[in-house]
């Protein structure tokens, strides 16, 4: 249902594999959660998040919320189903999504949470909660807002519609659009190259961004500096400098310390 792989470069891959349209269930919640939790514990380099499938995900399991018989119990769920993409957002290393196919509500909505999105030419996106009533409840569409502004987030929600690759691309949701051949194997390149970068230094650009969420550049520029000072503690930055000045640029390799 979730498996999380690690490889030597620092790479972990975490795939959606059930079958068979990986519809978020109770059991997945639990599963996502597991997996979430050792990333936290024993961070990676860098996580590629990817699905096993003709699609990435149908959408929630909608007799999920058939069995919420309160708001109350409402509320409780849709916490705990929140915390999944927060957590992913929070996560100190190069996160990435990638969508070789449909993907619809939880999952765009982890997508979003994620650093990059690489979609297949094929993929078509959509938070399509209106067909029962409801309203996204994961984040995406605060999310989306961030990404593509609140008037294209009001008619991706509102409409319920379904939207390609290249639109979202267009909208700076999606980082690239790659070809469906290979998807995959690009998808894996490519966060493999994040994984061999400065680590510590790309956490410290995900922490420089969040504040700027905050508060603007005002509020990033009040933390950039300590953030940047902090690098000179670390071993990649260390030696990337005396590799540059011995080698030239571009000759340095990283440990993530």
């Amino acid at each position: 249902m979730i498996e999380l792989q690690r490889e030597s470069s620092g790479l972990a891959v975490l795939t959606i594999d059930a079958p068979p349209l990986n519809l978020y269930t109770a059991e997945l919640q639990d599963r996502l959660a597991e997996a979430i939790g050792e990333l936290e514990g024993d961070r990676p380099r860098a996580l590629l998040v990817r699905a096993e499938g003709k699609i990435v995900s149908g959408g929630v399991d909608v007799s999920l919320f058939d069995a919420q018989g309160s708001a109350a119990e409402a509320k409780v769920l849709f916490d705990r189903m929140l915390s999944i993409p927060d957590r992913i957002a929070a996560l100190e290393f190069p996160t990435v999504f990638a969508a070789h196919g449909l993907c619809l509500t939880w999952a765009f909505e982890v997508a979003v949470a994620c650093d990059i999105i690489l979609a297949s030419e094929r993929a078509k996106f959509g938070l399509v909660e209106r067909v029962v009533g409801l309203t996204p409840t994961m984040g995406g569409t605060q999310r989306l807002a961030a990404r593509a502004g609140v008037g294209r987030a009001k008619e991706f929600v509102m409409t319920g519609a379904t939207y390609d690759a290249q639109t979202l691309e267009r909208w700076n949701v999606v980082n690239r659009v790659l070809p469906a051949e290979d998807f995959d194997a690009a998808c894996r390149a490519f966060t493999e190259a994040l994984a061999a970068g400065p680590t510590k230094a790309h956490a410290a650009t995900k922490k420089v961004l969040e504040h700027y969420e905050h508060g603007g550049v005002a509020e990033a520029n009040a933390h950039i500096t300590t953030i940047a000072a902090e690098l000179f503690d670390t071993e990649d930055l260390r030696g990337a400098v005396k590799s540059f000045l011995a080698d030239g640029p571009g000759k340095a390799t990283f440990t993530g310390r």
